[in-house]
């Protein structure tokens, strides 16, 4: 008589999938949001249960035994079928009660949501909030994040997207800059001046070079990937930078500079996913974030 199969514990297939994924205990477990101890019992009690040896552990990690490595797509197709259980549940409740989870840039989440989630939370006290600021992509599809707010225009399949418009950017320096070391006049004067860039970000440099300025990363000699500490840079005095324009004409200790050249602008586009966009609680915070981002973006 066959051996009859065995109920596989989602949880213990998501354990194994991160650690394929990841590489390591530690950076799955990171991923998880869970420990190493714990990871590392829910890889052994699958092992077990399927009577087979997934991983080698190596002293840089783990590395995927041929059993392992034929289990990873079934795994990944496990993790999408939960996911879809979880969104056709979650996108037929029909109660405004609930939380709402949004994702949305550093500067987004530091600037211009404070204000308008603490309306929402007057007008929908029912509905909490979860803020994840990130400037790196989360996935709508696990329910990493219910609603995101993107720089950019989202190319996933199953994800309802909507275009509020575009923020400019401008050229700024604090005033505290400028009394020490003058106001740049010329293209020629903009090469003797201090400037904040970005430190792995090529996105500016680019610009000076499109703008006919054939410059280099060693030009800037302030450099920051986190774009709140490369704007508190440039607002401490370090030298000229980048910022959204609407942010750099509020500040009283900020003077707009002309460089000569434009700048691009950054779009905002409001993200959820398909399933999601008409559950009670979700539609009335896009809604709202909506129709406050358009204000801010028509006084930008």
């Amino acid at each position: 008589m066959e051996k009859p199969l065995t109920a596989v514990d989602w949880s213990l297939v998501q354990a194994f999938l991160a650690v394929a994924e990841e590489g390591s205990l530690s950076a799955a477990a990171r991923s998880l949001g869970a420990s190493q101890p714990t990871l590392g019992r829910q890889v052994h009690a699958l092992e077990a249960q399927l009577g087979a040896e997934l991983f080698l552990r190596r002293a840089r990690g783990y590395e995927l035994t041929e059993t392992g490595a034929a289990l990873v797509a079934p795994a990944r197709a496990m993790r999408e079928a939960v996911g879809q259980i979880a969104l056709t549940a979650a996108g037929r409740a029909a109660q405004l009660d609930g939380t709402v989870r949004i994702t949305a840039s550093d500067m987004m989440s530091a600037y211009h949501l404070p204000a308008i989630l603490a309306r929402l939370r007057e007008a929908e006290p029912q509905i909490a909030i979860e803020l994840y600021p990130s400037d790196s992509t989360s996935n709508l599809l696990y329910r990493e994040a219910d609603i995101a707010i993107r720089m950019y225009r989202p190319s996933q399949l199953d994800l309802v997207t909507q275009h509020l418009g575009d923020l400019s950017l401008s050229v700024f320096a604090a005033k505290s800059y400028l009394q020490r070391c003058g106001r740049p006049r010329s293209r020629e004067d903009i090469l003797e001046h201090d400037f904040v860039g970005y430190d792995q970000d090529s996105a500016i440099i680019e610009g000076f070079r499109a703008a006919g300025l054939p410059i280099t990363r060693d030009f800037f000699k302030m450099r920051c990937d986190h774009n709140i500490a490369n704007w508190a840079l440039v607002r401490g005095g370090c030298g000229i930078g980048f910022g959204q324009t609407i942010l750099g004409r509020a500040d009283p200790e900020m003077e707009e500079i002309d460089l000569g050249f434009p700048l691009p602008t950054l779009p905002v586009w409001l993200t959820a996913h398909e399933a999601m966009r008409h559950t009670p609680r979700i539609r009335r915070v896009w809604d709202m974030l909506a129709d406050e981002l358009r204000q801010i973006i028509k006084m930008a």
